[in-house]
């Protein structure tokens, strides 16, 4: 898989105008099938790292979860979605899961999935913690007020909107679809996937991630 490397900056202003809309027709179950075939689109590795976001939100236990306490000297990927999501956000969380499934049991037990809801009105604790267990146990989704979660996100170039009625009166959520891998060496997110990358990608890559090195 071919590799890019940008600095943080430069992909922040990309990222930030890259947002795809999901509505919430047939987002009550999670995507069963994932990508096959390995994506053309590169990872992209940053010269310049994203400092992890500074949030405090609620996880699927009804407690509070310090993102930067909790995952410190972890390898951690941070995914921003929403479980009404019919497509990229269940495809995403899924190619994530059978990639991780992959590699040894103890890397399993070091790696941290955080999924991040953009549709905190709909997306409660319980809510996050039954879409995700479909998908692994081991998975933390995290919830609150959704200014604390825009402004996080935007710290590391992904843009989200609140969630909206669409023409057709369906609640859509605008939302940028990236996956900021953090290294357990530094705590900085130094590799960026878009929505093209596929369960092969992930499979190729994990097992680096979780050593801190660059995929």
């Amino acid at each position: 898989m071919r590799k890019k490397t940008y600095a943080a900056t430069a992909l922040l202003a990309a990222a930030l105008m890259t947002l795809s809309a999901c509505d919430s027709s047939g987002g009550d179950k999670p995507a069963t099938v994932v990508a096959e075939q390995s994506s053309q689109q590169a990872a992209t590795v940053l010269d310049q790292p994203f400092e992890k976001p500074d949030l405090v939100l609620t996880d699927t236990h009804g407690e509070k979860y310090d993102l930067r306490k909790e995952t410190a000297g972890r390898p951690t990927l941070i995914y921003f979605g929403y479980t009404h999501c019919p497509d990229i956000c269940p495809l995403t969380m899924s190619n994530i899961a059978v990639a991780k499934s992959k590699l040894p049991k103890a890397e399993q037990d070091k790696l941290r999935v955080v999924f991040v809801t953009t549709d905190p009105a709909r997306d409660t604790p319980a809510e996050l913690g039954k879409w995700l267990g479909m998908m692994d146990r081991q998975f933390i989704g995290l919830t609150g007020d959704f200014a604390t979660i825009q402004a996080a996100a935007r710290s590391v170039g992904i843009a989200i909107e609140p969630t909206k009625k669409d023409k057709n009166g369906k609640l859509v959520s605008v939302h940028g679809t990236q996956v900021i891998a953090f290294s357990p060496k530094t705590d900085a997110g130094y590799v960026v996937y878009g929505e093209s990358t596929t369960v092969e990608d992930f499979t190729k890559d994990l097992p680096k991630i979780v050593k801190g090195q660059n995929p």
